[in-house]
């Protein structure tokens, strides 16, 4: 089981060795950081972050329960009260040794019951990159579906990468939650 605790400063070294090269730099993070990570680099990501009653950006380390061990990292941000919505992003299950072992739900699935019940959010959505089938189907397996893809939309090299855009609506995870709790 996967529990999110608030990211800190603390968690900064853990991070920028988990990210260690370019590429996944920006896999995870799109064009928000300078490659390497740095402390100094990473410090106005989480000002303001984590607060209940301004609600802007919620980030977290994502631990396991069982060995209290930190195994991933995951944020909301966009937060619109207004719309009721808010975005998952930089999504990273931290040692690629991990993968494939359902901590990438465990955090998603985390993430959408604080946006959901503790938010009170209408919508989440993400994107993520058409290459990462692995994110992709973690994605589909929470409950998110594809609504359209942005072409081309990040240089990389000398190609471009495509995102394909998911979201997921609070009466389809409450949806999936019923389902759940059923006796099989």
């Amino acid at each position: 089981m996967i529990k999110l605790e608030p990211f800190t400063t603390d968690d900064f070294t853990q991070l920028m060795e988990w990210v260690d090269d370019e590429r996944l730099m920006k896999e995870w993070s799109g064009s928000m950081f300078s490659f390497p990570l740095s402390e100094s680099g990473l410090a106005w990501y989480v000002e303001g972050a984590n607060n209940m009653h301004d609600p802007d950006v919620f980030i977290y380390k994502a631990v396991d329960a069982k060995t209290g061990v930190t195994v991933g990292h995951i944020s909301l941000g966009g937060i619109s009260e207004r719309d009721r919505a808010g975005r998952i992003t930089r999504v990273l299950v931290g040692n690629s040794s991990e993968r494939r072992r359902g901590i990438c739900q465990g955090m998603v699935r985390a993430l959408l019951r604080i946006g959901f019940e503790d938010l009170k959010l209408h919508r989440i959505s993400l994107g993520v990159y058409d290459f990462n089938h692995a994110a992709i189907n973690c994605y589909l397996k929470c409950g998110f579906r594809e609504e359209g893809r942005l072409r081309d939309v990040v240089r990389h090299g000398d190609g471009y990468w495509t995102l394909v855009e998911m979201g997921i609506l609070e009466d389809e995870w409450r949806a999936l939650q019923h389902r759940a709790s059923k006796p099989a």
